[in-house]
C-alpha cells in the first residue's frame, strides 16, 4: 500500500473509532437520561418522590373548558390511606344550596363523603398529595379547600353541576372556585364515569349509556385537573360536569377544590 493511501486509512481508521466512540458516550447520556424518568433515580431525590416525576404521565383532553387527565397521579398506598382514613367517617352527601350558601342533603348527589380535618392535613403523606396538586395545578396550597373524599355505590350518581359558587355566603372565605382535582381511589367499577356534557364533539359513555360529550373512565390513581374559571377570570360554564351513575362495584374518589385566595 503506498505511503498516502496508509496515511488516509490511518485517518479514515482514527475517525471512525472516534465517531463509534462519541456514539457510545451518547447511547450513555441517553441511558442515563431514560434512567432518570424511570424510578431507580428518583428514589434519591425526595421532591421528585413527593411530585412522582417519572411517574405521573400530563394527558390534556379538552381545552374549552380545560381538562387535563393526570395519569397515575396518587400510588396504590395513597388511594388506600385515603379510602381508610374516609371509611369510618362517611355520611351522605350535601350539595351547596344556591340562596344560603349551606350544605343540604339532595338527589341530585347520592354519595356519601367525609371532609379531612385541618389536623389531617398536617399529616405527610397528605402534605405530599396537596404539594403536588398545588404544582401541577400551579395554585398555591394555601388557596386550597380541605380534601373530601367520596364513596359512590351501585345506582349512585351526581348530576350534572359546576363547581363555581352561585352564591355570595361561600365567596366570602377564599373566593371563586377556579380549579378542581378530581382523583379516583379505586378500581373495579363500572360506570361511574366523571362526564362533560359541554366538552368535546362526540359521544361518550355514561353510565352505561351513549351520550353527547366527553367522559373519563375511573381508574386507580389517576386524577382529572379541570378548570371552573376561564383564562378571562370569568365563570365558564362550559365546565358543567357530573357524576355517571355506578353499575357494579364501588367507586371512590378525592376532591380538591381552589380558591382565588388563602382559605385558612
Amino acid at each position: 500500500m503506498a505511503p498516502g493511501m496508509r496515511i488516509v486509512f490511518g485517518l479514515l481508521t482514527f475517525v471512525t473509532i472516534g465517531m463509534i466512540i462519541g456514539a457510545l458516550f451518547q447511547l450513555a447520556f441517553l441511558w442515563k437520561l431514560e434512567d432518570s424518568y424511570g424510578m431507580p433515580h428518583w428514589r434519591k431525590d425526595k421532591e421528585a418522590e413527593v411530585l412522582r416525576l417519572g411517574y405521573v404521565k400530563p394527558e390534556i383532553i379538552s381545552w374549552s373548558p380545560r381538562i387535563i387527565v393526570l395519569h397515575n397521579f396518587l400510588s396504590v398506598e395513597e388511594c388506600d390511606y385515603l379510602r381508610a382514613i374516609a371509611r369510618p367517617r362517611l355520611q351522605t352527601s350535601t350539595v351547596v344550596d344556591s340562596k344560603t350558601g349551606k350544605g343540604i342533603t339532595s338527589n341530585v348527589r347520592t354519595s356519601s363523603g367525609m371532609f379531612l380535618s385541618h389536623a389531617e392535613r398536617k399529616y405527610p403523606m397528605i402534605q405530599a398529595i396537596e404539594k403536588r396538586i398545588s404544582i401541577f395545578s400551579q395554585v398555591p396550597a394555601e388557596n386550597g379547600e380541605l380534601i373530601q373524599v367520596l364513596r359512590y355505590e351501585r345506582n349512585q350518581f351526581y348530576k350534572p353541576h359546576h363547581d363555581y359558587f352561585s352564591d355570595t355566603f361561600n365567596l366570602k372565605r377564599g373566593g371563586q372556585r377556579i380549579a378542581t382535582m378530581l382523583m379516583y381511589l379505586s378500581d373495579d367499577v363500572e360506570g361511574g364515569e366523571t362526564y362533560f356534557p359541554m366538552a368535546g364533539s362526540g359521544d361518550c359513555s355514561c353510565g352505561g349509556r351513549t351520550v353527547k360529550g366527553l367522559s373519563v373512565k375511573p381508574i386507580q390513581g389517576d386524577a382529572v385537573l379541570f378548570w371552573s374559571m376561564g383564562l378571562d377570570g370569568q365563570s365558564d360554564p362550559s365546565s358543567l360536569h357530573g357524576g355517571c351513575e355506578v353499575l357494579a362495584g364501588e367507586k371512590w374518589s378525592a376532591t380538591k377544590w381552589m380558591r382565588q385566595r388563602t382559605t385558612s
